[in-house]
């Protein structure tokens, strides 16, 4: 089987709808007599919106909060075993620091409409995933992490011409190029004694996430994912890794059965490997797996911020049952890895929306896609055509698959899901917590597109 892990077709419009928005309306009652109509004209203009956030370690609950513009106050409690603050640059502003278990105000004043970063000042804690971003009133949706924390979003000021026109400015971006491009299989060096060698290198460079948004990722061979390793079961395997970052490093060879000197987990198994230094990690393949291959030093920073790619041995088979169905063969494989945190944020594939890349398939064609979760939350995946197949739970092939249009991957979980296009259209694909892919001012995050051609 041909392994085809991206294929993407050029399309001149983009026509697709991944839910609906429910925009509430306010009406405005009769003023009533002058001295009442004032003093609610005076009320409305002095209310405050109050927001709760918790800092933990090493996270901002909710880190995309999204308020009307007017008067803010934040309420912060540390719910964390160190101290934390939290500040807003672009207001000039910065609580006090939190103690363990205390709280503390921040009173913003009136905030006009606009996007504000959020951020804890103590440092290494933003860098660990304590930052986000506070929208107000009509602005567009950013920032890294989680947003909404669970609750609904407040609903929009915006009109809806407004918000029409730019849900379609953003959709019509779709697919936006942007500089870089991660998860290419990376062939191996096949040394005489027929070992698959594969050489990395740890490096931070300017990684272009959205357009526009360039960040410091840290990267295997400078790319977002990094790229996939794949070998067949029997192989002798060897990676070596040069570490080139700042900081200490090691690698995880997850999922993947391993000696355990091989696991990669400084001072455990090996010792760190510091800046300027290198290591080779030595096995053999021994059965079929789905993995992952990641640091596993200051993971809360170095995974989130790009240190993950996938690792496949062989491929996982389509069970007899599917086969007895009339489906024999693949036609095309993905790997698709998730993030929602460090300077990538919600992203697939170290792309977000409009910058994440379409699939193409033809009706009749099957493609089997992997899901590997490198984020510090679960996603429910969800794919609008055609219903998905759990073919394999991290790496472990089924013998009866799965059915399942939504797949909720936990952070270091795998599923590979079978996909056979019956009807042709442009179908969204995004990831479920609606938070994550969609707002007021359109797509971002989460989200791509299948496209199924006759």
């Amino acid at each position: 089987m041909a392994r085809d892990d991206r294929f993407v077709l050029g399309w001149s419009a983009f026509a697709v709808a991944v839910a609906a928005v429910c925009l509430a309306l306010f009406g405005l009652g009769d003023s009533g007599d002058a001295a009442g109509g004032d003093g609610a004209a005076a009320e409305a203009a002095t209310a405050t919106t109050v927001i709760d956030v918790d800092l933990s370690d090493f996270a901002l609950d909710p880190s995309m909060p999204e308020v009307p513009a007017g008067r803010v106050e934040i309420r912060l409690t540390n719910s964390g075993s160190s101290v934390h603050n939290l500040s807003i640059p672009q207001l000039g502003l910065r609580s006090a620091d939190v103690q363990p278990g205390a709280s503390d105000t921040l009173d913003l004043g009136e905030v006009a409409a606009g996007d504000y970063d959020m951020l804890c000042e103590i440092p290494g804690h933003a860098d660990a995933g304590m930052k986000g971003m506070l929208m107000v009133g009509a602005a567009g949706h950013g920032g890294d992490g989680e947003g909404g924390g669970g609750a609904a979003a407040p609903p929009t000021t915006m009109g809806w011409q407004e918000m029409d026109r730019m849900m379609d400015e953003v959709a019509h971006a779709f697919p936006a190029e942007t500089e870089g491009h991660g998860g290419e299989l990376l062939a191996p060096t096949v040394l005489p004694d027929g070992t698959k060698q594969f050489d990395l290198t740890a490096s931070i460079v300017d990684w272009e996430v959205a357009p526009g948004k360039v960040v410091e990722a840290w990267t295997y061979n400078g790319v977002v994912p990094a790229p996939e390793l794949h070998v067949e079961v029997g192989d002798r395997v060897r990676i070596n890794l040069r570490n080139e970052l700042p900081e200490s490093t090691s690698l995880h060879l997850h999922g993947i059965r391993v000696p355990n000197s091989m696991d990669g987990v400084d001072p455990y198994t090996q010792p760190a490997i510091q800046p300027g230094g290198s290591f080779t990690y030595e096995f053999e393949a021994l059965e079929p797996a789905v993995g992952i291959y990641h640091s596993h030093h200051d993971a809360q920073v170095q995974v989130p911020n790009g240190l993950f790619g996938a690792l496949t041995i062989g491929e996982m088979p389509i069970p007899r049952w599917l086969q007895d169905r009339g489906v024999t063969t693949v036609d095309h494989r993905v790997n698709m890895v998730l993030n929602d945190a460090g300077t990538i944020g919600l992203s697939l594939n170290g792309k977000s929306f409009p910058a994440t890349e379409p699939y193409t398939m033809r009706v009749g064609e099957t493609m089997v896609v992997n899901y590997l979760n490198e984020g510090l939350m679960a996603h429910p995946m969800h794919l609008h055509q055609p219903m998905g197949w759990v073919i394999a739970k991290d790496g472990i092939p089924l013998e009866v698959p799965m059915p399942g249009d939504t797949i909720n991957v936990a952070p270091g979980e795998r599923y590979t899901v079978l996909y056979e296009a019956k009807d042709p259209g442009v179908w969204a694909w995004h990831c479920h917590i609606l938070t994550h892919a969609e707002g007021p001012t359109g797509m971002f995050g989460m989200v791509t597109a299948l496209i199924v051609e006759e």
